[in-house]
């Protein structure tokens, strides 16, 4: 089947599986007018995190979904990764392919793609809370409306905006033309993105009261982890 990308979110995520405490994330929240034309394939934000000996691959789309928003049944939803002794090496790369159905069942393939070999899979419905276990507990998968998890002070982030643009034909250039903030503005615009001038108050989150499509898979280490301990992770939403 021929497949043209439609949406790809750089989640420059790299983490080591052998930390409990590292996450990556991307978030891409403002596109093309092409790209929001078609929300089911729009891709908000990227997550990985490692849970026990686990890692979690978290992909939301749809950016302020309705209630009865759903995925498409005309794209896949992919997860891309690859893994290594240290970042940027890729001796080992796997994809995990999800679809839909009319009916919103899922599909997720792990090693679909390249020419890797299918080694897991898990197919149904996903909309349980506890989400849906192949049947060699490998693979969880979860899909589904969600609130939009990602943090954003947009006032705070206008006010900086426009404060910098202000001060720009004042301040000092370096070498490259770019300009040199000094260290009492760059406190003042930290200050400014922590608060909310519209009503004088600390930053709002712009995206809470907001939700999203959310694909959430729980994969075991062993399934993505084949060149090394270090994985990267990006995502794409392939349309026919």
């Amino acid at each position: 089947m021929s497949m043209t990308k439609k949406t790809w979110l750089k989640v420059a995520g790299a983490l080591a599986v052998t930390s409990l405490a590292t996450m990556a994330i991307a978030a891409d929240h403002g596109d093309s007018p092409a790209v929001k034309a078609d929300p089911p394939s729009d891709i908000n934000d990227v997550y990985s995190f490692v849970d026990g000996d686990k890692v979690a691959l978290v992909m939301t789309v749809y950016p302020d979904a309705p209630v009865d928003a759903k995925f498409s049944d005309k794209v896949q939803y992919i997860f891309h990764t690859t893994s290594g002794a240290s970042f940027g090496e890729a001796k080992g790369t796997l994809d995990i392919v999800c679809t839909f159905d009319a009916a919103q069942m899922i599909t997720c393939l792990v090693g679909d793609g390249a020419g890797k070999p299918v080694v897991d899979k898990v197919s149904g419905d996903a909309k349980v809370d506890a989400g849906l276990e192949s049947a060699n507990k490998m693979l969880t998968v979860f899909a589904g409306l969600r609130k939009d998890p990602f943090f954003f002070n947009l006032d705070g982030f206008k006010d900086a905006v426009a404060t910098v643009t202000a001060a720009a034909p004042a301040l000092p250039k370096d070498a490259a033309g770019c300009p040199m903030v000094d260290a009492a503005t760059s406190t003042l615009l930290v200050q400014k993105l922590k608060g909310n001038p519209m009503v004088g108050s600390a930053a709002e989150d712009h995206f809470a009261a907001l939700n999203g499509l959310a694909i959430v898979l729980k994969v075991d280490k062993t399934l993505i982890a084949s060149g090394g301990p270090i994985i990267s992770i990006w995502a794409s939403t392939n349309k026919k």
